[in-house]
C-alpha cells in the first residue's frame, strides 16, 4: 500500500516540470517579444535635423505623435502615416518633410503600440485631431505600416478616407479595395528593396484599385524610406539617401498636390 502511495506522490511531478518548463519558455519567448518591439531604428540625427531647419515646414514632436505642417497657411489636406516595424515615428521626417514643403499638405506620423501596426492599426483615428484644419485626410505606411494601414480602411472608420500611400508596401485581398472607386492610391516601390522586391509589390496589385498610381524608384532600398540607418537583409541601394528621398518626395507631391 505505501509503494503504491508512494507512486501515486510521485505521478504529478512530470506534469509539474512540464508545466514549469513550459511557463519558462513563454515567459522568455515574451520578453525576448517586447525587447525586440521595445528597441526600434531610429531616426538618423543629421537628416532629422536638416528636415526640421527647413524654413517653410513646421516639425512638432507631441507625446504620442509627430506632426510636419507647412509654416504657412495649409493646403486642407492630410496624411496620416504609419511608421514600418519596429520604426520609430521620427524616422520619417526626413521624407515627409519635402512633400509638405512642395504641397501644404500636413502629415501625422503616429507613434504605436510596441512600434507595431499589427497591434495599433486604428491609430488614425485618435490622432487626426491633431490637425483640425485638414478637411481631406489619407492613410498611409510603410512597409508593415502600410499593409495595416490598407486593411484599417476595410474597418467601420470614424473619418471619411480620401486615399491610401504605400511606401515599399502592399495591400492584401482581405482589405478589399479593389473595388473601391471612392479612395485614390499610390504605391511607390524600391528598385533595390531586398525586403519587399519590386516584383512581390506588383504581385499584390490586384487588390489595389484599378485606377490605383504604381511606380518604382530604381535603385532604392527598403530602408531609404525612412531615415534610420542600414536595416538586416535589405539590398545594397544604388542611389544615394538623398538622391532617394528626393524621388520619393517629387512622386508623392506630385499625387498629393491640391
Amino acid at each position: 500500500m505505501s509503494e503504491g502511495g508512494g507512486a501515486r506522490a510521485r505521478g504529478p511531478r512530470p506534469l509539474v516540470w512540464a508545466a514549469a518548463v513550459l511557463f519558462v519558455l513563454v515567459a522568455t519567448g515574451v520578453f525576448l517579444f517586447l525587447a525586440w518591439a521595445l528597441d526600434p531604428h531610429r531616426a538618423e540625427p543629421g537628416p532629422l535635423e536638416r528636415a526640421t531647419a527647413l524654413p517653410n515646414v513646421d516639425v512638432t514632436r507631441g507625446e504620442d505623435a509627430v506632426t510636419i505642417a507647412p509654416a504657412g497657411d495649409p493646403s486642407g489636406v492630410g496624411v496620416v502615416f504609419y511608421p514600418g516595424a519596429r520604426v520609430e515615428a521620427d524616422a520619417y521626417v526626413a521624407s515627409w518633410a519635402p512633400v509638405v514643403e512642395a504641397t501644404g499638405v500636413t502629415v501625422i506620423v503616429p507613434d504605436l503600440r510596441l512600434n507595431l501596426a499589427l497591434l495599433d492599426r486604428a491609430r488614425a483615428e485618435s490622432v487626426v485631431g491633431l490637425a483640425p484644419d485638414v478637411e481631406t485626410w489619407y492613410l498611409g505606411g510603410h512597409s508593415m505600416g502600410g499593409a495595416f494601414a490598407a486593411r484599417h480602411l476595410a474597418d467601420d472608420t470614424d473619418v471619411d478616407w480620401a486615399g491610401l500611400v504605400l511606401w515599399a508596401s502592399y495591400a492584401t485581398e482581405s482589405a478589399e479595395l479593389s473595388d473601391r472607386d471612392d479612395l485614390r492610391v499610390l504605391s511607390v516601390a524600391g528598385g533595390r528593396d531586398g525586403l519587399l522586391s519590386p516584383d512581390e509589390v506588383e504581385g499584390h496589385r490586384p487588390a489595389l484599385p484599378d485606377s490605383a498610381v504604381t511606380t518604382t524608384v530604381e535603385g532604392m532600398n527598403h530602408a531609404q524610406f525612412g531615415a534610420y540607418g542600414d536595416q538586416p537583409g535589405d539590398g545594397r541601394p544604388e542611389i544615394t539617401d538623398e538622391e532617394a528621398r528626393t524621388t520619393l518626395a517629387s512622386t508623392t507631391a506630385d499625387f498629393l498636390a491640391p
